[in-house]
């Protein structure tokens, strides 16, 4: 498989297969299956390899295993109770048993060619002891509209008007008019005897 190694380095992408999922975020201990599928009619062999630093030109790809409807071949170093292939017609199924946080890696699947590879977009895999917890939308109270109210008028209390405060203001009203009938009197008076005066 060193000679299958070094070829993986000549990379060649190709969207003739199609994998799913592109990123998965699996608990400890859990498993994990990601499918690959071949959109071609005619029944091709496909690999699967994985890759545990971040893709780069020295990036290094370790080889899983591949099968088909009868065999399964495996890597060196795969222990066949974590991982299983399976393979029907134009579709590849890698499945991951108890995950843990070594298998975390991007995930690719291939087909060998003549004369290229061709692989999938590949499948982002992080393996967590506890899942992130998806935050609770927040829901937006919207201010309650304060209504300016209009000042209600202040009524006075006072002393109902009874018999005696009319009869006052009665009397007031006549003082009034007889003070005012003597001051025009008194001043007609003096007018006249002005007047005499002034003829003589």
């Amino acid at each position: 498989w060193s000679l299958l190694l070094l070829l993986l380095i000549a990379l060649h992408g190709s969207l003739v297969l199609q994998q799913t999922p592109g990123e998965k975020v699996a608990q400890t201990n859990t498993e994990v299956k990601l499918v690959c599928e071949a959109k071609a009619s005619q029944n091709l062999r496909i690999y699967w390899l994985r890759q545990r630093q971040a893709p780069s030109v020295d990036s290094h790809y370790e080889f899983l295993a591949f099968g088909d409807s009868k065999t399964a071949v495996y890597g060196k170093d795969v222990k066949q109770e974590k991982l299983n292939v399976s393979q029907a017609a134009t579709q590849s199924v890698l499945t991951l048993r108890s995950v843990q946080p070594a298998d975390s890696g991007v995930y690719f699947c291939m087909t060998i060619g003549s004369p290229e590879l061709t692989f999938g977009k590949g499948t982002q895999l992080t393996v967590v002891d506890v899942l992130p917890t998806t935050a609770k939308p927040t829901t937006k109270s919207t201010p309650k509209k304060i209504r300016c109210r209009p000042p209600s008028p202040v009524t006075r209390k006072g002393p109902p008007c009874g018999p005696l405060t009319l009869g006052l203001l009665v009397t007031g009203a006549v003082i009034l008019l007889v003070s005012l009938g003597v001051a025009v009197h008194l001043y007609c008076q003096r007018r006249r005897a002005r007047i005499r005066f002034m003829k003589q």
